[in-house]
């Protein structure tokens, strides 16, 4: 008996692989929240519009790291910017990107959970 013998057909969107392309631009999104710096700016821009500064202070650095990684982010199509008079606002693209940083930082919350209690988390 093959491992696959008792596994029922895949349905809905993950019965075919996606494409190449889409596979490419997602694992790259997925390389610029692997840093935590930057995946905290990004949690902060989704629930609001910031400037460098303003971020700076709310992470604990410094504005030119945290402009280096704003550029990063806004290359990788995950941040959009605006001039609002001397200032240059921040924000997450669109609704997608706190969706996807939200299970991420939900399934953390499980996953250690249950490695801090793994018995518990044993149905």
């Amino acid at each position: 008996m093959y491992a696959t013998d008792n596994v029922g057909s895949p349905a809905g969107p993950f019965a075919d692989l996606p494409a190449p392309e889409h596979v490419d631009v997602a694992v790259e999104g997925l390389r610029m929240l692997a840093d935590p710096t930057r995946l905290r700016i990004l949690w902060l821009l989704c629930g609001d519009e910031l400037d460098v500064s303003t971020l700076a202070e709310r992470l604990g650095a410094t504005r030119p790291a945290v402009s280096q990684h704003l550029a990063k982010l806004r290359l990788a199509g995950l941040v959009t910017q605006r001039r609002a008079g001397r200032h240059v606002l921040s924000r997450a693209r669109d609704h997608h990107v706190g969706d996807l940083l939200e299970v991420l930082v939900h399934d953390a919350g499980h996953r250690r959970a249950m490695t801090a209690h793994p018995r518990e988390a044993q149905p």
